[in-house]
């Protein structure tokens, strides 16, 4: 929870304010969740600050929620194109990715549960978007957008969350879902200099070449590439207690 509040500081999520009249503060919880190795060991305990956006009222706390995310369709059609060109495809996880984006209403949040001194009355007013609430992916979505567009990518009009650029005939495109990039390319090189770009603007985590994504096993030789959901069906059995059927 403390490094949760220092990244959260880090990032000038918010400042401390007293709650202006007639103003009605968003609420919060922690979400705990331990994430683990492949090998069933403990990797870390996790905890997350979310904001309670059910409670938002439309027009004063939010306008609008949108975001786009990749389509199935597009994904496959991407990784056809790899194949067929031999392009190099490596993924990108972006921490905290929601925390990124920049709030352009005035949001006033109560105080994390447990950190609140005895007696304070001031609330939190956001500056930047917090998991919870309910523009927080378009934010988060938008700023992904203009630091893409810096760097030269042109936005798909046939899907948006696809975008593109050919620069001396080294090709390369991310395909974004949420906080996770498929990197695809042409030129090793001009794929390393998207993600230093990247990480100079966010906090990224390089997963190397692409093996899952969306619940699907990515495997590649020299015949191909072989899709899988086989991880992501036993999930399905297990919730539903059939594991065993």
């Amino acid at each position: 929870m403390e490094e949760e509040l220092a990244a959260l500081a880090a990032n000038r999520t918010w400042s401390f304010q007293p709650l202006p009249p007639g103003k009605k503060p968003v609420g919060c919880k922690w979400v705990y969740k331990i994430k683990f190795r492949s090998d069933g060991s403990v990797e870390r305990y996790k905890a997350r600050l979310v904001a309670k956006g059910y409670s938002q009222i439309e027009g004063l706390d939010y306008r609008e929620t949108f975001a786009p995310v990749a389509k199935l369709t597009t994904v496959r059609l991407l990784l056809v194109v790899a194949v067929v060109q031999q392009w190099h495809l490596h993924q990108l996880d972006v921490h905290n990715a929601f925390l990124h984006g920049d709030l352009v209403e005035d949001v006033y949040m109560s105080l994390p549960p447990g950190f609140g001194r005895r007696g304070e009355t001031r609330v939190c007013k956001l500056h930047k978007s917090l998991y919870g609430l309910k523009q927080a992916s378009r934010q988060w979505f938008i700023k992904l957008s203009y630091a893409l567009s810096k760097a030269g990518y042109q936005q798909s009009k046939a899907d948006y969350s696809l975008f593109v650029r050919n620069h001396d005939g080294k090709f390369t495109a991310p395909l974004v879902y949420v906080d996770d990039i498929i990197l695809a390319g042409n030129n090793i090189q001009a794929i390393e200099d998207t993600k230093s770009f990247l990480t100079k603007q966010f906090k990224l985590k390089d997963l190397g070449q692409l093996k899952y994504f969306l619940g699907i096993e990515i495997a590649r030789s020299s015949k191909g590439i072989t899709l899988s959901q086989r991880k992501y069906a036993l999930e399905i059995l297990e919730d539903a207690g059939y594991l065993g059927a």
